[in-house]
């Protein structure tokens, strides 16, 4: 397993509360949830190879998504997650 190593954010209250929310449809907890979009952000910047770089670990791999590619809250309502903002 790879090492974790414990940071300190500070982080908009807006930001983090859209944060807690995400976690909580996907099923994850907040911190697997910023893991998540910082990985996600990370390969699709091309600064961190897919599937690499500390996968597992107490909550899992970093995605909720089942076989099929569907997220909890996607199996619920049967909508798509909208694609997050782009910078």
């Amino acid at each position: 397993m790879a090492e974790r190593k414990p940071f300190l954010l500070r982080i908009d209250r807006a930001v983090l509360d859209g944060l807690q929310r995400w976690a909580g449809d996907d099923l994850r907890s907040l911190n697997a949830q910023i893991e998540f979009v910082l990985r996600r952000a990370l390969e699709q910047a091309g600064r961190l190879k897919p599937g690499r770089g500390g996968l597992g670990g107490p909550e899992g791999p970093p995605s909720s998504k089942s076989e099929r590619g569907f997220t909890p809250r996607e199996r619920k309502t049967g909508e798509a997650e909208p694609p997050g903002p782009r910078r």
